[in-house]
């Protein structure tokens, strides 16, 4: 079975078990914060991987900026649109995304990379570049080490991962035209979404900044 109909399939089926539509922001929101403290106020954003909406599309639209969010899961939007009626949402794959260029002051995708195939992920980093305004910033949550793999059952329906290790992904953002400000590991006690695999040691927390003229 193709791995992107594994993940859109996945969520469509677990969506209200994976998060509730009053889930609490956790740890998201202290991310959020520092990169709503460096973008300008009411500035555009692109969350990537939007899921229902809940927490970063939410949080967001709070904090004052406008939002546009993508998720390939029908059942993921269909939510996302009710939840968080402010922002716009499209039910589209990231990796085939058409957006202008320089659009966003700043594009976040937290826990979404990680389902993308990682052949697929250097050109998709290189799409988030392009449709970054200059200055702007890329808050991004990607592997700490290499593994793809698929989980027969994850909350009840079979998911796929796909992560390059970190220095990989550093090499590709700065490679891309990002400014890697800082990363940082985010062990599996951190991560949100009660999953807690075994073969996984955590993940990495990238804030980047966008060199382009």
């Amino acid at each position: 079975m193709d791995p992107k109909n594994i993940v859109r399939d996945g969520y469509d089926r677990i969506s209200r078990d994976y998060r509730g539509d009053e889930d609490e922001d956790g740890a998201y929101a202290d991310w959020l914060a520092e990169l709503a403290a460096l973008i300008p106020e009411g500035g555009r954003a692109l969350d990537l991987g939007c899921g229902n909406g809940v927490p970063v599309a939410r949080w967001l639209i709070g904090h004052g900026f406008q939002v546009r969010g993508v998720d390939f899961s029908p059942a993921q939007i269909e939510r996302a649109r009710a939840l968080v009626p402010s922002a716009s949402f499209e039910c589209s794959d990231m990796t085939s995304l058409d957006l202008p260029p320089a659009s966003f002051d700043a594009v976040v995708a937290f826990y979404s990379l990680i389902h993308v195939p990682v052949e697929e992920q250097p050109p998709l980093l290189g799409r988030i570049v392009a449709w970054l305004r200059p200055g702007g910033y890329a808050m991004l949550i990607v592997g700490n080490r290499g593994w793809t793999g698929t989980e027969e059952d994850w909350f009840g329906a079979p998911m796929y991962w796909s992560t390059a290790d970190r220095d990989a992904y550093l090499e590709w953002l700065a490679e891309g035209g990002l400014e890697v400000l800082w990363d940082r590991f985010i062990p599996d006690d951190s991560i949100p979404d009660r999953y807690r695999p075994e073969k996984d040691d955590g993940h990495t927390l990238v804030l980047a900044r966008s060199i382009g003229e």
